[in-house]
């Protein structure tokens, strides 16, 4: 399954070396007692032999669980899981009110994160031949050999179902059903269609505006208007910075047998008027969160000039189509979500929806609790009018027909 054997052999010698070499820093080969010395030889070679295969075994296995973690953490960072992170729990704080649950975010980035490495450990067991053919993806865990496929799926099928699992206790049912749709949306859906048709890169784009969604759903419990900025500003984001990674490596991804949308534009011009398009898509953006109370004035003003930016690269790419105004759109792409991101988050106003969500229930539960009271008010009633003899008070004349005034009539009570 795993790989190393030269590897293991090397550091076994080297501690081997180093237990005979160094007693400094191992005092048992030198505290030995001097009649060990005295011993036959072949008693010392053979518990050096055994000592030697103890030393190796346990290399050997330190070695492969080392090889095994770090490929499992290959398996992880693979496609931008941390971006998938960091947008769900964009999406969190911008679906919180006042006060941000930090337990709650803490748990919504976990089973995100979880989710996103199943959905990309699934894409790695799906793709092992394609990604063995390109320079780009050949040296990850399944097509390197470091892990076999057999376990790579169970892994993400463990961790897939433990992440969902994990946003529906601790977020809400609706969380949970984002996260595993997009887990199907990913694995099954778009990773076969990028084999397929150019149209991969457009559900790959809805895969991506995904996450922020989920998060929002887990703080809010539900999806309003205002929830749909930046999964628009993710979704328009990908078309341009995956457009021009196609552009980029077109060879690349034309011997992994993948069908990208500039395999059919050998100018590049048509890639470049799609990049352009979906830049000015994301103009307003800026305009329609101040509108619709997500942010404050300024974040439309921020968000204005960072699309524009991004739009000047995209229309150099369309004025002279080539790999290096390709690279700058790119990379000006790269520097893009961050800063959105940074803004909204800075620029936020409380989520009003959930607000007022919450005063609706602290209005329904004083109501309930006025209710209640009444109930009870009206059950003490019944009572009193159902036996008035036992709340019925003795008049001050009672009193007085006992000693010492005997002269006075005793009152009768109709029992």
């Amino acid at each position: 399954m795993w790989r190393g054997g030269a590897t293991t052999a090397f550091v076994a010698r080297a501690l081997r070396s180093r237990l005979l070499l160094d007693p400094i820093h191992h005092p048992v080969t030198s505290l030995a007692p001097i009649s060990s010395a005295r011993t036959s030889s072949s008693s010392t070679s053979s518990t050096a032999a055994a000592n030697t295969i103890v030393e190796e075994a346990a290399v050997a296995a330190a070695v492969s669980v080392s090889q095994h973690t770090g490929s499992i953490s290959d398996a992880l960072r693979h496609y931008g899981n941390a971006l998938v992170v960091a947008t769900s729990g964009a999406g969190y704080v911008l679906g919180s009110g006042n006060i941000v649950d930090i337990a709650g975010l803490c748990c919504t980035c976990a089973g995100t994160m979880m989710v996103a490495a199943s959905a990309n450990t699934l894409n790695q067991v799906f793709e092992i031949k394609n990604d063995a053919k390109m320079k780009r993806t050949m040296r990850r865990p399944l097509p390197s050999g470091r892990i076999s496929p057999a376990h790579a799926a169970m892994w993400a099928t463990s961790v897939g179902v433990a992440g969902t699992a994990l946003l529906a206790w601790k977020a809400n049912g609706l969380a949970a059903g984002l996260a595993a749709s997009n887990l199907v949306l990913y694995a099954f859906v778009y990773t076969p269609l990028k084999q397929i048709h150019p149209v991969n890169t457009w559900v790959g784009a809805i895969v991506g505006a995904i996450p922020p969604l989920l998060g929002w759903a887990a703080a809010s419990t539900e999806l309003s208007l205002n929830a749909m900025i930046l999964p628009a500003a993710l979704y328009y984001w990908q078309i341009p910075h995956f457009m021009a990674l196609a552009y980029l490596c077109r060879n690349d991804y034309l011997a992994g047998g993948y069908r990208m949308f500039s395999f059919a534009d050998p100018t590049g011009k048509r890639t470049a008027w799609v990049s352009l398009r979906n830049c000015l898509y994301m103009l307003p953006l800026g305009l329609f969160a101040y509108n619709w109370g997500l942010t404050s004035e300024w974040f439309s003003f921020e968000a204005s000039l960072l699309t524009l930016g991004l739009t000047i690269g995209s229309l150099s790419f369309v004025l002279k189509p080539s790999p290096k105004t390709a690279r700058r759109m790119f990379y000006g792409s790269l520097l893009y979500l961050p800063a959105f991101m940074a803004g909204l988050l800075l620029h936020r106003l409380p989520n009003e929806q959930k607000a007022h969500n919450l005063a609706e229930k602290s209005e329904l539960d004083g109501v309930l609790y006025g209710a209640d009271l009444q109930d009870k008010e009206r059950a003490t009633q019944k009572r009193q009018d159902r036996n008035p003899s036992s709340m019925q008070s003795r008049p001050p004349v009672a009193y007085a027909s006992v000693a010492p005034f005997p002269f006075l009539p005793v009152p009768i009570y109709d029992s």
